[in-house]
């Protein structure tokens, strides 16, 4: 089959790998029919290379037809179609049980110390081939895909793999209170579906910040009041307080993470890392990373005293310093950490309708063929052609 395989730093290809195969009874192979580029996958582009291999499948983002399945398999057939979740869960275990698939205790990475295996992510997540590529193998086919009606077009399931639940979760996580006002830092396809939820939700005002002048018009068209970061800069905590009488925002979700502006220096350590030989990176990434943190000292900033600033951004240091005397004074919450997709799923399905409130159907920037994700990463990378959403079709 052809699958997106990483190379080394902003260097993917398209190249023929061996077909997956049934391993375990539980198991099914899918037929992928669109897969995404996630803000996460660029991550892998550049600063986390030290955790992969080259020949690694990328993706975690994708759905599908099944094609097979194992014997123990009871819930799917041949034919169905599916959504396959970026959390590798097995639906059994205590962790799984209280909703957090995310931290699934059967699959949790224990040689490094992390939570439930991903997709396409890293050793760091278990090195499992990703959902880039034209055949996927998911384990726990009973409990992990999720069954979709046949006959819409694939832009109103595919989204649930990822970028619904993350969205939805940083929303629920930001406890935003009714009619109350929300600053997303960052409008790429989390923080876009995020603004978007929390107007869905009850949000009296949802203020957008970006540097990117299509991703500002796009929050804008949805009702999203747009702060555009190269006019505010650091004076972006007084454009918000003019808008909440002084007192600053209810809750603030950043959604920008590791790839936040502002620090030229952990910039160029992050660089650098990723130059060094796997056998030196590793440790200095797991021990003594450093994170570009100008996002998340800006949420400090911009969220009001006891309010809630919510992460939904990945952050990838060990050693990131963290304002916590101002958090401490300020009674600020802080809720974090990766998407439990199955835990969401329930609330966000019956909003895929016709109606479509969220704007899945037309969410995605650009569809291009899997053989052009080469040019989709660069174009992603370089935030170029208005791209925010990209679906590859196998």
């Amino acid at each position: 089959m052809r699958a997106v395989t990483w190379q080394g730093r902003r260097d993917v290809r398209v190249e023929t790998v061996p077909d997956p195969r049934i391993e375990e009874p539980t198991d099914v192979i899918v037929r992928v029919t669109s897969t995404g580029i996630c803000g996460s996958d660029l991550h892998l582009y550049e600063p986390l290379g030290p955790f992969l291999d080259p020949g690694d499948i990328l993706g975690h983002e994708p759905m599908g037809l099944v094609e097979e399945v194992g014997g123990a398999v009871t819930a799917l057939k041949p034919g169905d179609r599916v959504v396959v979740p970026f959390n590798v869960s097995c639906g059994d275990c205590f962790m799984c049980d209280q909703g957090l698939q995310s931290q699934c205790e059967t699959t949790q990475v224990t040689e490094y110390g992390t939570g439930a295996a991903l997709f396409g992510y890293t050793k760091l997540y278990g090195q499992v081939p990703g959902g880039q590529a034209e055949y996927l193998r998911v384990p726990f086919g009973n409990t992990l895909p999720v069954k979709v009606e046949h006959g819409p077009p694939d832009d109103r399931y595919v989204y649930l793999s990822d970028v619904l639940p993350t969205a939805w979760q940083a929303v629920e996580y930001a406890s935003v209170p009714p009619d109350g006002t929300v600053v997303v830092l960052g409008l790429g396809p989390i923080g876009d579906m995020a603004a978007r939820i929390a107007l869905h939700r009850g949000a009296g005002r949802v203020l957008g910040v970006d540097l990117v002048p299509d991703r500002l018009n796009r929050a804008a068209a949805h009702g999203v009041i747009p702060l555009d970061w190269r006019r505010y800069g650091k004076d972006l905590p007084e454009a918000v307080a003019e808008y909440t009488g002084g007192r600053g925002a209810d809750a603030v979700i950043d959604a920008v993470g590791m790839e936040a502006h502002g620090s030229p220096v952990a910039k160029g350590a992050q660089r650098a890392v990723g130059l060094l030989p796997d056998a030196v990176a590793q440790p200095l990434m797991e021990h003594a990373g450093v994170d570009r943190l100008a996002a998340l000292h800006m949420a400090m900033r911009l969220v009001r005293r006891g309010g809630t600033v919510s992460v939904s951004g990945v952050y990838g240091g060990a050693l990131d310093p963290m304002p916590l005397l101002t958090m401490f004074d300020r009674q600020i919450q802080l809720r974090m950490g990766q998407a439990n997709v199955l835990r969401w799923v329930p609330e966000i399905l019956p909003l895929l309708d016709d109606e479509d409130v969220l704007g899945v159907d037309h969410f995605a920037t650009h569809a291009m063929p899997l053989e052009e994700a080469p040019k989709a990463y660069a174009m992603f990378q370089e935030k170029a052609d208005g791209m925010v959403k990209t679906l590859l079709k196998p």
